[in-house]
């Protein structure tokens, strides 16, 4: 967090997730630099900045476009919800339109008359009452000045001028590299109070954006990158802090059935009604088939319940549900469950996240599961995956939605890409459960134990599982096994030989006395 007096008076932008990176909003009567390359979200944000102002405070505003023409901003915001057509109507809103002289100039004939734009915006401020200004783009003009001396004075001169209007205004301007110098021509930061940058890079061929505050003069703000996508509906969302609650929450006390009984008798009676639970284990071991198991004691329960999977497609996930003896026909007369498939590469992790809020939002599941968080590794970066679930988190616990995630195994070092998001979400969940295999002498079975449930008592030992037609069956404790969380990514050695009296080709040995 930067330094500053955190007595100054903000503006709040309303730009979901923003002001709370900015602690508050943008600081008022000032101008901020909003910076970027092309795609990254420049002109939408000096769009909400002033639509949402009007929508949400009714305070006037002034948008100075240089490239695109009013008619395609009003049509852009009609998309959002904002309706600029209609406070042009009332006077809340006013287009100062420079587009058609940059278009009509050629860039060597002379340089740009900044005195007669500034004469058009302060007459437009006057005209409207207004208190917010968005200015987009610089660049269509500053290319029209022969050095970065001019650029800087006549910055200067155009932020003293805004300024002395007592507006708040957002100024866009255009970079060349998502990680180069702030600015195309190095002065724009060194002349302005605050500046923000949007980026939009590359990362695993799939472009990710991020939002940083480099400056806030004299107010204090979160400082580094944070994560934001454009949603077509809700515009820039800034993940995970839009979805963080102002005020902490009440828990919940019921619990719910995982849809195992010994399962539950594992986890103190069941998991709490508002609870995250991470279910990790190796491909095959079982962790789709519990995934099943819990959303149909959901539906059993007459609960709404939602499952996202991202490794298979629902026909094959219909498939794997007959196969283990569940009535597909009578869930699905139910309406109580909804299965949505989608890969990782289909879209953004922050896409994804979005549709699984809106999801929630729309059907109001009491249960949500997401087999497997794994998948989306492919898509994104470690720290992009802890903001997906604290986001995650922060939207279903206080809907009091039981959610169950899925993963490969946790590592006990990183590797070469970094520790797995089992590893780096346990923390962040209310129970972790393992499965494993377990091998012995020509047999390999499969073994549960509960790592953890916060504010519940919970079975510490490592109990044998079977899978058969039915489903999914927790059995009794294990002798000789040892290591349970050591060589996540291969199958788990006893230390001493199955009991004799086990039966060869049996995947349950002989329990403890």
């Amino acid at each position: 967090m930067a330094a500053g007096d955190d007595t100054l008076a903000r503006v709040p932008t309303s730009i979901s997730g923003f002001d709370r990176v900015a602690l508050g909003g943008l600081p008022k009567g000032r101008c901020t630099l909003v910076t970027g390359t092309a795609g990254s979200g420049k002109t939408l944000f000096a769009v909400e900045f002033l639509a949402l102002g009007r929508q949400r405070f009714g305070d006037p505003g002034v948008f100075v476009t240089f490239e695109e023409p009013p008619s395609d901003i009003r049509r852009n915001a009609a998309s959002l919800g904002f309706d600029i057509a209609a406070w042009e109507a009332e006077g809340t809103w006013a287009f100062v339109d420079a587009s058609a002289d940059i278009t009509e100039e050629g860039p060597t004939v002379g340089t740009y008359d900044f005195g007669a734009l500034v004469a058009r915006i302060s007459h437009a401020v006057r005209r409207t009452g207004a208190t917010r200004v968005s200015l987009d783009s610089l660049g269509a003009i500053f290319t029209r000045f022969p050095d970065k001396a001019v650029v800087r004075h006549e910055l200067f001169r155009i932020a003293t001028t805004l300024e002395d209007l007592g507006v708040t205004c957002v100024l866009t301007a255009e970079r060349t590299d998502e990680y180069g110098s702030i600015s195309r021509y190095d002065v724009e930061e060194f002349v302005l109070n605050n500046v923000i940058v949007l980026r939009n890079g590359l990362y695993r061929e799939r472009r990710r954006r991020t939002v940083e505050i480099v400056k806030l003069r004299g107010a204090p703000h979160r400082t580094g990158e944070w994560l934001f996508t454009i949603d077509p509906q809700d515009g820039i969302v800034v993940i995970p802090l839009a979805f963080l609650p102002l005020e902490k929450g009440s828990v919940r006390q019921d619990r719910v059935s995982s849809g195992v009984p010994a399962l539950d008798g594992m986890c103190g009676g069941g998991f709490f009604r508002d609870a995250v639970i991470l279910l990790s284990g190796p491909t095959g071991v079982g962790k789709t088939l519990t995934a099943l198991s819990f959303m149909l004691a959901g539906v059993d329960a007459g609960e709404r319940c939602l499952l996202y999977t991202f490794d298979e497609t629902e026909e094959q996930l219909r498939r794997s549900i007959a196969g283990w003896g569940m009535d597909l026909a009578q869930v699905d007369a139910t309406g109580l469950l909804t299965l949505v498939s989608e890969y990782p590469e289909t879209a953004s992790l922050e896409d994804h996240f979005i549709r699984i809020r809106r999801s929630v939002e729309e059907f109001r599941p009491q249960r949500l599961v997401i087999d497997t968080l794994s998948a989306l590794e492919r898509i994104a970066t470690p720290r992009a995956l802890l903001d997906f679930v604290i986001a995650l988190g922060a939207v279903l616990r206080p809907r009091g939605v039981t959610t169950l995630l899925t993963a490969l195994p946790g590592q006990s070092y990183a590797g070469p890409g970094g520790p797995s998001i089992a590893g780096q979400i346990a923390s962040l969940t209310d129970v972790a459960i393992l499965l494993r295999y377990v091998e012995s002498p020509g047999h390999v079975g499969r073994a549960i134990t509960v790592l953890q449930t916060r504010g519940s008592a919970h079975d510490h030992r490592v109990r044998a599982v079977t899978i058969d037609h039915t489903g999914l069956h927790v059995g009794a404790p294990l002798k000789g096994v040892s290591n349970i969380l050591a060589g996540y990514g291969s199958p788990l050695l006893n230390t001493r030989p199955w009991p004799a009296g086990t039966a060869e080709g049996t995947s349950q040995p002989e329990p403890y006395e």
